[in-house]
């Protein structure tokens, strides 16, 4: 029987990915210490050989607003709820480099082992959400793996910003050269749909899922050959909380329990989560993480497991 494999995807997306949503005053210290956490992942990563796929936002790339301003693509979405649209923010605002661009960073995890550099799209594009089009979604794209392009990166792999997607979206991906995209884990309560169809009930299922085994352990085969290959999530690495630490013992289990059966089944593992998780209560965050780490490491020394991003799986599939 094969190996199982373990794989990491983080949506690497600083202000962009929570800007809707949350204020630089009462996020902003998450947002500012993802300079500290990237090299942090980094070297841990190194130290257990683990492979990563690193989704970045295509505004990421840029140094400076002025910079940015020459890419943006000219079919922009036209959002129902405002607040979603980056663009009149980023035309409106200074845009303080802290919380907006990290190129620094996109060059150390180039120059690292196993790490791959993926799009979490150019803009954080919302796939599902009203007033958007697929045509909206290609220009995204472009203009995320042009940046990319100018980089020196060859652009793979996508994890949809939300885990917001649909067969059409997918379509629109492999006919702009992507081969693999992270799908969300295969029950109800993961299925992708728009913010305003969100549901209390799916939150809680959520919830209660990271501790306690509610919709199994999601593992997966290695995907049959083929242009574009959906590597599914396993579980999130929901972050550090002091009021729920007590439970810190169940979320490892969770994950470890994963693994194993992904181990001693020949099947893939997937954990994933933002580097601004980790922003705040850095060392309770990175501690639990090595604690899972040190595990895969284990399995791996018995050869029950190996490490590999998500383009490196795709690659698997055409070598089979």
């Amino acid at each position: 029987m094969s190996k199982g494999i373990f794989t990491i995807s983080l949506d690497f997306e600083l202000f962009w990915g929570v800007r809707d949503h949350r204020t630089l005053e009462n996020y902003g210290e998450n947002i500012r210490n993802v300079h500290h956490v990237v090299p942090r992942l980094l070297a841990l990563f190194e130290k257990y050989n683990v492979h990563c796929t690193w989704a970045t936002v295509g505004f990421l790339f840029f140094s400076e607003k002025k910079e940015m301003l020459s890419y943006l693509p000219a079919d922009r979405p036209n959002y129902y709820k405002k607040e979603y649209d980056p663009y009149p923010y980023l035309e409106q605002n200074e845009l303080e480099k802290a919380y907006h661009f990290a190129p620094a960073l996109i060059g150390q995890i180039k120059k690292t082992p196993g790490q791959e550099i993926g799009t979490h799209t150019f803009s954080h594009f919302y796939t599902l959400e009203r007033n958007t089009t697929v045509e909206q979604f290609r220009s995204d794209l472009r203009a995320a793996m042009t940046i990319a392009k100018q980089d020196g990166i060859e652009i793979k792999s996508i994890v949809f910003p939300r885990n917001q997607y649909s067969d059409e979206h997918v379509k629109a991906c492999l006919q702009e050269g992507l081969r693999v995209y992270r799908g969300n884990e295969l029950s109800r309560a993961y299925k992708p749909i728009s913010r305003e169809n969100e549901n209390i009930v799916r939150k809680g299922i959520r919830f209660a899922d990271a501790y306690l085994n509610i919709t199994g352990h999601h593992c997966h085969s290695v995907p049959p050959a083929g242009d574009i290959i959906n590597i599914p999530a396993s579980r999130f690495l929901r972050p550090y909380k002091p009021k729920l630490r007590v439970l810190d013992g169940l979320k490892l289990n969770r994950i470890k329990q994963g693994m194993k059966f992904a181990a001693d089944n020949g099947l893939i593992y997937q954990l994933w989560w933002h580097p601004h998780n980790f922003g705040k209560y850095m060392n309770e965050n990175f501690s639990f993480l090595e604690k899972a780490l040190k595990f895969y490491d284990r399995l791996n020394r018995e050869q029950k497991m190996e490490s590999l991003n998500l383009t490196e799986i795709y690659d698997r599939t055409k070598n089979k």
